[in-house]
């Protein structure tokens, strides 16, 4: 009997090239594109998109395990998602959601307005028109074939969660992505920089900053791959996330 090859119990940039293929398809990636643009998404935009939103449920997923792994458990719990954005603030995406679900909002409290008001709980919408919200069920299954992909399990309120956070971080990407076409690049956004308290800063990554996509081509009516990694550059810090997921991004669309 063949010897099956063992699953990497941690995901870094050695596992990448092996597992570049996102369970997030192309068909759903277009589908949240629709909900906020009337452009057109080619293919390897689509995959882009996908392999970015891999690639950061994927570092919150292994930073949610390391904090589980310190209390000796297995299965994932919201408190394990709290955690590891408590510990990277590059993790930090999807914000939006944090206001939706019950995870966040017991642990924020009362939240209050700029003029000290008491901010009521926000309700479900009833529209019928989709949102980043509304939709999220649409990435259960993508969020258990990664938990499974990890080796991880978790309760049904964290597969929640991860889904409405990657929901709103496509969503929040799609609308980047239409606005530097729009605009015809990254015209108001600057570079950010993460650094620690007593440490010398990281130089930047000159050709992955905002700077680096001041300027597109193309036509006006659709997003491209390169849209997407303008895109991704505003939505995620200047750290390793962002050098990651940019990438990995390149490599799953090398041949499409």
């Amino acid at each position: 009997m063949t010897a099956q090859p063992a699953r990497p119990e941690h995901r870094g940039p050695e596992t990448a090239s092996v597992m570049r293929i996102s369970p997030f398809k192309p068909s759903l990636v277009k589908a949240v594109f629709r909900d906020v643009t009337p452009m057109h998404v080619s293919r390897s935009a689509a995959w882009a998109a996908a392999s970015v939103t891999w690639t950061v449920l994927s570092e919150i997923i292994d930073g949610a395990r390391r904090a589980a792994a310190e209390e000796a458990r297995k299965k994932l719990v919201p408190g394990d998602l709290v955690s590891a954005i408590g510990r990277n603030i590059e993790l930090e995406v999807g914000d939006t959601w944090y206001h939706h679900s019950p995870t966040f909002r017991g642990l924020t409290g009362v939240l209050y307005d700029a003029e000290g008001v008491i901010v009521p709980s926000r309700k479900r919408s009833r529209s019928r028109k989709p949102s980043a919200v509304v939709g999220a069920h649409r990435f259960e299954a993508g969020v258990k074939k990664l938990l499974r992909s990890q080796g991880a399990t978790a309760v049904p309120a964290m597969v929640r969660d991860l889904d409405g956070i990657a929901s709103v971080f496509l969503t929040d990407l799609a609308r980047d992505a239409a606005m530097v076409v729009r605009e015809g690049g990254v015209k108001r956004f600057g570079a950010v920089t993460l650094a620690i308290s007593g440490e010398p800063a990281s130089p930047p990554f000159l050709k992955d900053s905002p700077h680096a996509y001041s300027a597109r081509r193309g036509d006006g009516r659709t997003i491209g791959r390169d849209d997407i990694l303008a895109a991704t550059t505003i939505q995620l810090f200047g750290g390793d996330l962002r050098q990651r997921a940019l990438t990995e991004a390149r490599e799953a669309t090398q041949h499409t």
